[in-house]
């Protein structure tokens, strides 16, 4: 079976973002790969995505960029920023309304860390960035 195209997503709203975090379920980062641009009010993660689109027969990772517009802050919880190669693994992204548009973008990390970006609006694109490869493992989770 070919490879299916590269994942492109927007998400606008909650409903989209859930579309999104779907796809980036049990994805892994580095905390130095979550940057925060205050001036350009942008915060950009690289993850390695597991591709859970496919069909069961092929365990892959791809890259993935994750970028946020509109963003008026950033806080981390249980995150330590200054253990730039240290690894966590994303279980959910979501949406909390604020002010109309704005609210909060809240990414759930497996270990109870979470990162909670406030915005004007949603404004969110994910794309995969590179050849899938073969993972050994297909991502497991405990009752």
């Amino acid at each position: 079976m070919a490879s299916p195209e590269p994942l492109r997503l927007l998400a606008q709203d909650a409903e989209d973002l859930a579309v999104m975090s779907a796809a980036l379920q049990d994805a892994v980062a580095k905390i130095g790969d979550i940057a925060f641009e205050p001036k350009a009010r942008r915060l950009t993660v690289a993850f390695n995505r597991y591709r859970w689109e496919r069909d069961g027969r092929a365990h892959e990772r791809v890259r993935s960029g994750l970028q946020l517009g509109g963003v008026l802050g950033v806080k981390s919880r249980k995150l330590r920023r200054d253990a730039k190669g240290a690894v966590v693994e994303l279980l959910a992204v979501s949406f909390e309304p604020g002010e109309a548009p704005g609210g909060a973008v809240v990414f759930t990390f497996a270990g109870g860390g979470d990162l909670r970006a406030e915005v004007e609006c949603l404004e969110a694109v994910l794309a995969d960035v590179s050849t899938p490869w073969p993972t050994p493992r297909t991502p497991a989770h405990g009752d």
